[in-house]
């Protein structure tokens, strides 16, 4: 399952995410990635700006009631600005199973695309999922964020016109596996919108069970 985000950032912080890239270096992104035979694009490399981004893209998914309900975030690596132009794309890939941090090593359960600029600004550049025999691709409006599982076989389409810029991060959840995420998710879907029309005694059996998987599933820190 994935889910198309929208308002995870607003005007304010899309702004000023422009403001960083356009006064910041980019350099080659396989820099975090040397052994790639199908990555091209530039990543961020300033550290101070290279955090502020990051500030402000973490900020606005925690902040974000949606992110934090489909997610179940139990870290977040610190979300990078990578930016596409002409030319460049991000051949079909699964994404690592440990991202490497200062922590230590994070889970990677799901994956994050922020996007920055309009997908008018820029050609190509989809975001394309392939999930089964299904192939969906996303270009999203600026502010919105696309999250999916980070075993989904995804690419980059080559830009043809103009930049995109978006930000990336990867989310290790409290219930790592997919299946039991996702039924959570829905079990707490129908408790939001259906609890208060339930009978109070369904509704507390509805809370029992909830409660009951959480405790089966979830991880604590």
């Amino acid at each position: 399952m994935f889910r198309l985000i929208e308002n995870v950032l607003g005007p304010a912080e899309i702004t000023e995410l422009k403001r960083i890239a356009a006064a910041s270096d980019f350099v080659d992104g396989r820099v975090s990635n040397p052994n790639s035979r199908v990555k091209n694009n530039l990543q961020l490399h300033d550290q101070q700006a290279g955090d502020r981004a990051a500030q402000i893209m973490a900020h606005g998914l925690f902040q974000t009631p949606e992110f934090v309900d489909f997610a179940f975030p139990h870290q977040i690596a610190p979300p990078l600005m990578t930016r596409y132009e002409v030319g460049m794309g991000y051949g079909l890939h699964p994404d690592s199973a440990l991202i490497p941090l200062h922590t230590g090593p994070l889970r990677s359960d799901l994956s994050c695309t922020l996007f920055i600029n309009d997908p008018a600004d820029y050609d190509g550049g989809a975001l394309h999922l392939l999930l089964g025999t299904a192939e969906l691709r996303f270009k999203g409006p600026p502010g919105s964020a696309i999250v999916y599982p980070s075993t989904t076989l995804h690419q980059v389409e080559p830009v043809t016109k103009g930049q995109r810029l978006v930000g990336i991060t990867f989310i290790q959840s409290r219930v790592a596996d997919t299946a039991r995420r996702e039924l959570l998710y829905d079990l707490n879907e129908v408790a939001a919108l259906e609890g208060l029309t339930m009978a109070p005694e369904n509704f507390t059996r509805l809370q029992t069970v909830q409660a009951n998987l959480y405790r089966m599933w979830m991880n604590t820190p």
